[in-house]
């Protein structure tokens, strides 16, 4: 069985989202990263968003991302749901990142033309910020996991947590939750 991505801890969190914000490019990378953070999606969900997903017709971030099949990695569409934190990171991102085109990619390299992240280019340099950051065993997944886990640990139902993950079955889901010594804690506590 292949090795889980690590789940990553808020005071690691922090470490890595500091620095990001001290390096090139850190509004975008915060951004990308949270966007794993506070909604679960995936590098390669991340990597195919346009402005047009994310933005609606008057130009405000929407409550809600619907992803086509093409940009999902099961090729089922799904709904992404946008919380009040993410949507504060995606609007300071496009005051910086101003939208040209809606069809554009909403995240783009520094290479000429706007290109995009490919999901293996942008799961290649995921890697490289948690491990410049100095947070052993971080990969592009431990954001997805991490927001799984700790839904779970705050009470949030398996079947809501296959739905906001977009998996299609709960033993999926459940492999992604990380019991920890705090969530037994508080488990025992409730007897």
């Amino acid at each position: 069985m292949p090795k889980q991505a690590k789940t990553i801890t808020q005071r690691d969190l922090r470490r890595l989202l500091d620095f990001v914000a001290a390096n090139k490019h850190g509004v975008r990378n915060r951004t990308m990263l949270l966007a794993t953070h506070l909604a679960g999606m995936r590098v390669g969900e991340v990597a195919s968003l346009r402005y047009g997903d994310v933005v609606n017709d008057t130009g405000e971030v929407r409550d809600q991302i619907n992803l086509v099949p093409e940009q999902t990695k099961g090729r089922h569409a799904r709904a992404v749901f946008v919380n009040a934190k993410l949507r504060r990171e995606l609007e300071a991102y496009l005051v910086s990142h101003p939208m040209q085109s809606s069809t554009d990619r909403l995240f783009y390299t520094q290479k000429k033309g706007r290109a995009g992240f490919t999901p293996n280019t942008l799961a290649q340099y995921f890697h490289y910020l948690y491990k410049r950051a100095g947070i052993v065993g971080g990969s592009s997944h431990s954001g997805r996991r991490t927001f799984i886990t700790n839904l779970a640990s705050k009470g949030v139902g398996v079947r809501v947590l296959m739905s906001l993950a977009g998996h299609r079955h709960i033993g999926t889901t459940q492999a992604y939750i990380d019991v920890n010594d705090d969530m037994k804690r508080r488990a025992v506590e409730m007897v």
